[in-house]
């Protein structure tokens, strides 16, 4: 391939996106997975359709960090602190003003893609380690805020009684009718970030994840790229958010503390950085697999523990990169996982 041809692929522009592309794995096995999922409740309880809720909802902040992290290459500490900013804002609005949830839904995700704008500011003069310590200041101001402002939060009491939204005139109110709700936002979620990761725009994110001085000398913008991640990363954590304040009918601050950014943060790792199913299976681990150990009494969180940490020093790519090195090994050839 000649120098030009590999800038040409290597640089994408802004205002020219793919609207084509092939139908891969990727997409298939979410078709797939959407479609059990939607059946996946019946007979389960409530509760078990709450817990399949909760980890649909995880998957989509998480998705946001994945992108971040996995495919930008840029450690952010905030992403509870931005699921948290979308969850009160959808909360306000819904009970205090009486706003639409999907009016409420789209300005989650305006304004934490405008705040992560802003706080992309930093991620282009500092890297690494650095760009972490801002983000988690960032997240600590965003937990005192909304623990500390009473008048507008709630405080430690937080706000009760939300709502959950209709679909096109279908009260969503049991557990299953929301789950499926769920379900269809988590899908549309997931496939914009299939086709986002494959098109010019993913490219010249992993571009800059892999080698950022090389990627600026193909003509990638590196500042506008950099903004861009850490903008959409955060306005999943923003919709996530949106969609956990009906699911609980009621928020407080402690589920966007740190300890939790650091949770989610250990779901993409665990999951699979930079794989884009990774996220649901760092989800399942995350949500799911502790409702599995409480067989176990008190001693269900010690055994979860040992298992996240066994399963990272067995495979550092995570559960995703450990089933497609299974998949190369079986079929001869390199899944398509990412």
């Amino acid at each position: 391939m000649s120098v030009q041809a590999t800038r040409d692929a290597a640089s994408p522009r802004l205002g020219r996106l793919p609207l084509g592309g092939t139908f891969d794995g990727a997409f298939l096995t979410l078709l797939a997975g959407a479609v059990i999922l939607w059946f996946a409740p019946v007979g389960m309880g409530r509760y078990g359709t709450y817990v399949l809720s909760l980890w649909l909802v995880m998957s989509i902040a998480v998705m946001g960090l994945n992108l971040t992290l996995g495919y930008a290459g840029l450690k952010s500490l905030a992403q509870a602190a931005f699921m948290g900013m979308g969850a009160y804002l959808t909360a306000i609005l819904t009970t205090k003003y009486g706003v639409s949830w999907y009016a409420a839904f789209g300005l989650s995700g305006l304004l934490t893609f405008a705040v992560g704008i802003v706080l992309g500011f930093p991620a282009l003069r500092v890297k690494a380690h650095y760009l972490a310590f801002v983000t988690l200041a960032f997240s600590t101001l965003v937990w005192l805020i909304l623990r500390n402002e009473q008048w507008l939060t709630g405080g430690v009491f937080g706000i009760s009684n939300i709502n959950r939204p209709d679909f096109f005139g279908i009260k969503l109110f049991g557990a299953l009718e929301f789950h499926r709700f769920v379900v269809v936002v988590t899908f549309i979620l997931a496939v914009a970030l299939w086709w986002l990761i494959r098109s010019p725009w993913g490219r010249a994110f992993t571009a800059l994840r892999e080698n950022p001085i090389r990627a600026a000398s193909l003509g990638i913008d590196t500042r506008a790229y950099t903004l861009l991640a850490f903008a959409i990363g955060s306005a999943y954590a923003g919709f996530a958010g949106a969609l956990y304040a009906p699911l609980v009918e009621f928020i407080d601050p402690s589920p966007f503390s740190l300890s939790q950014s650091f949770f989610l943060l250990l779901m993409v790792v665990a999951g699979g950085s930079g794989y884009l199913l990774g996220p649901f299976v760092g989800a399942l681990l995350g949500v799911v697999l502790p409702e599995w150990l409480r067989f176990a009494g008190s001693l269900y969180l010690i055994i979860f523990a040992a298992i996240v940490m066994l399963l990272l020093i067995a495979c550092p790519q995570g559960v995703s990169g450990l089933m497609e090195r299974a998949w190369a090994k079986l079929t001869g050839q390199r899944g398509d996982a990412r």
